[in-house]
């Protein structure tokens, strides 16, 4: 539930601050013109007087919180960076490179991770002329657990020319409560559309490649380093591979997941930890054309949770998720799931599980000469978990700015370019977070009353409608409907937010807590921060996630 904005082959030397948050600022009430159809009743034993209360309550605090939050945000880590950076600088010697092979030896950008969020940094880093090298750890193409719904802001994120490898064109959706008051609603046009990870991804880093990045993959990183005897010059930073291979580079962009290692490096501080669990299951035709087009939503048992139901020709990709802390109850949700659908009797062909990971509104976006990016940053929409356009469209930015990066002939100009990444995504993607993590507390305490405005007030199935397709924006329906942002002013003085994202430190641990500071900032070192177990329930580790 993200706004739309258009990946244009521009350079950094077409993003300016001001210009880059990846957000539209003028914002539509909702207006889907089309001739919905509400079938399968039920949604009147729910309703209860709260349908008037979601409609006013569904939007957000974002106006008087969020503006000082992104200013704050930015400039008040600048003044104590620059200040540092600029004694650093009045050491440094002549610049040039001093490896043993000369320029060559040094890369432009390197982008850590080739998922939705690498590929995109690498594609606008190369498309701008600059020599890339993108690293994979894994084969490609390679599973990733990940619903695969690509709304109206992902499509717009895309490169020129993609074309979607598209599983499903949806447009209905089955909404229910425990499995119960399910009502569907329709629209001639499509909502979203769906697609499987290995194809999408791979297409991705295939345009990267053709604009000029340079892939390898098996590469697995294992730290950064910004100082020490690997780094020749402080206009470089040093990647260093299990192998025991260093690569140097004028900028790095961490993609690598919501267990980043780039992440710990930068020092990111997470907010909000949910677990993920789903199963890919063949069906058989008669099945399969039942679901055609047509996605289920069921807001789950425990407080924050969903289920989803996304058809994808012949399999449906069966999920849910909740906050993590709860693994026993989450999979159990799901086996229930399952069963009350009716597919109990089909054998999952993969069954797998990931951690989400969201940021909190201090957490930093770069150090030095990295920045991170997607699930490696946190970046990620706090109610629905959805994370693919928020990977595309942080990813492209990521990619223009390290070019300003690498270009920053000293440590000033370095961290003053970071900086204007930071600006450009708190005051976009940020401000959508702050919205998503307060629609995330109100679905908390009333899932009914949410299920009940969705479905019984054709408005809000109309600004359902227009986000999806990336007319609209949550953000901006907030900012235009007054009551709207009053009446969840009111909620958010009610409940604590104040980690950033929804009930604070919702599925954070201590451990977590006590590691947000970054490595140390004067020596290389092992990096600290992998994915948890699986909480008895079989996670694998971070991915760019999309619901």
């Amino acid at each position: 539930m993200v706004s739309s904005e258009h990946a244009g082959n521009a350079g950094p030397e077409n993003t300016e601050p001001e210009g880059a948050a990846p957000e539209g600022t003028g914002a539509e009430a909702a207006r889907d013109g089309d001739p919905d159809t509400v079938e399968d009743g039920g949604a009147d034993d729910v309703t209860d007087g709260a349908t008037g209360d979601v409609a006013d309550d569904a939007a957000s605090d974002v106006a008087g919180g969020v503006t000082g939050d992104v200013a704050g945000g930015v400039t008040g880590d600048a003044t104590g960076d620059v200040a540092g950076a600029a004694s650093v600088v009045a050491g440094e010697g002549p610049d040039g490179d001093t490896g043993a092979d000369g320029a060559a030896d040094v890369w432009d950008v390197v982008v850590v991770g080739a998922g939705p969020a690498g590929a995109s940094a690498a594609y606008a880093a190369a498309v701008a002329g600059r020599r890339v090298l993108l690293l994979e750890k894994s084969e490609l193409p390679r599973y990733k657990t990940c619903g695969g719904g690509i709304i109206g802001p992902s499509r717009d994120a895309l490169p020129p020319g993609f074309e979607l490898p598209l599983q499903d064109r949806v447009h209905a959706v089955t909404f229910s409560l425990e499995g119960r008051f399910a009502r569907t609603r329709r629209s001639r046009r499509m909502l979203f559309g769906l697609i499987n990870r290995p194809e999408f991804d791979a297409q991705l880093v295939q345009h990267a490649q053709k604009a000029g990045a340079e892939l390898r993959t098996g590469a697995t990183v294992t730290r950064v380093e910004q100082h020490g005897p690997s780094v020749p010059d402080r206009r470089t930073a040093a990647v260093v591979l299990a192998d025991g291979e260093t690569i140097l580079a004028r900028a790095v962009v961490g993609a690598d997941g919501s267990a980043s290692r780039i992440g710990a490096h930068v020092g990111v501080k997470m907010g909000q930890v949910d677990l993920g669990l789903e199963a890919e299951i063949p069906v058989p035709p008669s099945v399969a054309e039942d679901w055609k087009g047509r996605v289920l939503i069921d807001w789950g048992p425990m407080p924050g949770s969903y289920g989803w139901v996304f058809p994808k020709g012949d399999t449906l990709t069966v999920g849910v998720i909740s906050a993590r802390g709860e693994g026993a109850a989450t999979k159990r949700y799901l086996e229930d799931f399952v069963a009350r659908l009716g597919l109990a009797g089909f054998e999952p062909s993969i069954s797998s599980g990931h951690l989400t990971r969201c940021r909190t509104d201090d957490s930093p976006l770069s150090r030095g000469r990295v920045l991170v990016c997607g699930d490696a940053a946190g970046l990620l929409e706090p109610w629905t978990r959805e994370g693919i356009s928020y990977a595309l469209r942080s990813g492209r930015l990521a990619g223009e700015w390290a070019v300003r990066v690498a270009e920053a002939n000293d440590a000033v100009d370095a961290r003053r370019q970071a900086l204007n990444y930071a600006f450009a995504i708190k005051a976009g993607l940020g401000v959508e977070m702050a919205v998503g993590r307060r629609m995330l507390a109100v679905f908390e305490r009333r899932p009914g009353l949410l299920h009940a405005t969705l479905t019984g007030l054709r408005p809000a199935w109309n600004a359902f409608a227009d986000i999806t397709r990336g007319s609209a924006t949550l953000g901006g329906m907030v900012r235009s409907n007054g009551l709207a942002r009053r009446a969840l002013e009111l909620l958010d003085k009610r409940m604590d937010t104040s980690s950033g994202v929804g009930p604070a430190g919702r599925g954070v641990t201590a451990k977590e807590r006590d590691a947000s500071e970054p490595e140390g900032t004067d020596e290389p070192g092992a990096v600290r921060g992998t994915a948890e177990g699986a909480e008895g329930a079989g996670e694998t580790k971070g991915t760019e996630t999309g619901v």
